[in-house]
């Protein structure tokens, strides 16, 4: 008596696995264009320092300490940011860096007249726009070489966040 199918063969995979679909051989698909917009980063680089300027200051003026290790993350928003936007134009990480600088001025002076009203029990609005000279002069007197390490910690991340964006 004869079977009506064939015993199978040793290996059940012979018929092999299947192919990749399409050709194997196309060329790789061509690199991202490279932006070279260097007004739009300009642009960018000065709202990510007034933002986050902003977020450091409240951030300081919430915990009622200054946070310098957020000068991390300010100058490096602001290089990133500037960098990716406006491409590899090799004065964005340069215009970042005094960016992070001033950011990171402006994130104190802002945690620092947050602690202002909130002691005098005042606004904020009134401490850091109608008192701004006598905001500046208290910065001063505070500033320790913490402070100014801060600043430099925040310009040399955003050359570095911009330099990372492109390379």
């Amino acid at each position: 008596m004869s079977q009506p199918v064939p015993p199978p063969s040793g290996n059940p995979y012979a018929q092999g696995t299947p192919g990749t679909p399409g050709n194997p051989f196309a060329p790789a698909p061509p690199p991202a264009p490279v932006r070279n917009n260097i007004g739009l980063g300009l642009v960018v680089a000065v709202v990510a320092a007034l933002v986050s300027a902003g977020a450091y200051g409240a951030l300081a003026g919430a915990i009622e300490a200054e946070v310098g290790y957020a000068a991390v993350a300010v100058g490096f928003l602001i290089g990133f940011a500037a960098a990716k936007v406006g491409g590899p134009n090799p004065v964005l990480p340069i215009v970042s860096a005094v960016l992070a600088v001033g950011a990171v001025y402006l994130g104190q002076l802002v945690g620092i007249a947050m602690i202002v009203a909130d002691e005098l029990g005042g606004s904020f609005t009134d401490v850091f726009f109608d008192q701004f000279s006598l905001l500046t002069d208290a910065w001063s007197e505070v500033a320790d070489g913490m402070t100014y390490l801060f600043l430099a910690i925040g310009a040399i991340t955003a050359f570095g966040g911009a330099k990372k964006a492109n390379g």
